[in-house]
């Protein structure tokens, strides 16, 4: 429960942080740098992502090849 309270006002935070002052009386008005951020750090993640998902295809190639190479080994004997 302590952790969906913080997620809360953390959530509640950051969008308080992204509002635009000047429109409605409050708010820090970060939106323009979190959108500048974004752009900037979205080609990097999806590359790390990418990465990732080519690590986890090779190691399930590796998993398929020795499951076979076990069932074979088990026809045998």
């Amino acid at each position: 429960m302590k952790a969906v309270i913080i997620g809360i006002i953390i959530i509640a935070a950051a969008v308080f942080a992204i509002l635009p002052e000047e429109i409605l009386g409050f708010g820090l008005g970060w939106g323009d740098d979190v959108l500048t951020f974004l752009r900037g750090g979205a080609p990097v993640i999806a590359i790390l992502i990418a990465i990732i998902a080519i690590f986890i295809g090779f190691a399930d190639m590796k998993d398929r090849a020795e499951a076979k190479k076990e069932e074979s080994e088990k026809k045998d004997a």
